[in-house]
């Protein structure tokens, strides 16, 4: 028996992606997503992590076909033999990043993270910042335009802008990466074991005010982020043979 028979399409809003999209219904149906065997997402990245975002404790695979610009993230595109593709598709399963967050009122909130969590300054003035892993203060000021932790799914993407390394998306690391460092100026930031807590506390917050931002959930005027891989969520990720996203990370560190 085939293990996909319902699926349900999502597309982002361009005119590209939802003739796409109404394309495929005709051909293959849809489903809603709460029932379907697979969700097939068609836009660019950034529709591809809404769609995990939006489906984070589903357990539905998710299988993207690039209607956007890059694509990192999905596959080619075509409307032919959808069904055996994903019969055939190799899954990648994920964890995302928790942050928690206080802020200046002593609120605190919550975010996940499918790429990376970052702390960013807000005005003119250079953030300051104290960093400590598993409880133990392994920095005790950087002063930067802001830091961030980085799963490997998410290593190319910011994190690699920022200079950080790029991490195989088998390796049960995080990158802790700064961001225009400052002082010590030449701290490039660290590769830590995916079960590290790590903590950034805010160092003058009134003078420097840091917001954190986990994908694309932002909290402003923070004084103290705890940020730690949340093992208990799996997102499993569709791709085609030969093409999967460890594979594509592998590439990028060879310049392809």
């Amino acid at each position: 028996m085939p293990r996909f028979t319902k699926i349900a399409f999502v597309a982002s809003e361009t005119e590209e992606a939802q003739a796409a999209r109404a394309e495929l219904i005709a051909r293959y149906g849809d489903a809603s997503a709460d029932n379907a065997d697979a969700i097939v997402a068609l836009g660019g990245d950034g529709l591809m992590l809404q769609t995990m975002h939006r489906h984070l404790r589903s357990r539905i695979p998710i299988y993207g076909m690039n209607r956007g610009s890059v694509g990192f993230l999905l596959n080619d595109y075509h409307e032919n033999d959808l069904m055996a593709r994903l019969e055939n598709a190799e899954v990648t399963i994920i964890h995302p990043l928790l942050m928690t967050v206080q802020d200046v009122h002593r609120a605190t909130h919550d975010a996940l993270a499918i790429n990376e969590v970052s702390l960013f300054r807000q005005i003119y003035q250079a953030a300051k910042l104290k960093i400590a892993v598993d409880g133990k203060v392994r920095m005790d000021e950087l002063i930067c335009d802001g830091v961030l932790v980085s799963t490997p799914a998410g290593s190319t993407a910011y994190n690699l802008s920022a200079h950080g390394p790029i991490i195989p998306i088998t390796a049960p690391l995080l990158a802790l990466t700064p961001i225009s460092p400052f002082r010590p100026r030449r701290w490039r930031g660290a590769l830590l074991p995916n079960h590290a807590q790590v903590r950034i506390d805010v160092l003058e917050p009134d003078k420097r005010p840091v917001s954190a931002v986990a994908d694309h959930t932002e909290f402003r005027d923070v004084i103290a982020v705890e940020v730690r891989e949340e093992s208990g969520i799996d997102i499993f990720m569709m791709f085609d043979p030969g093409r999967t996203l460890a594979e594509r990370i592998l590439s990028e560190q060879f310049g392809y």
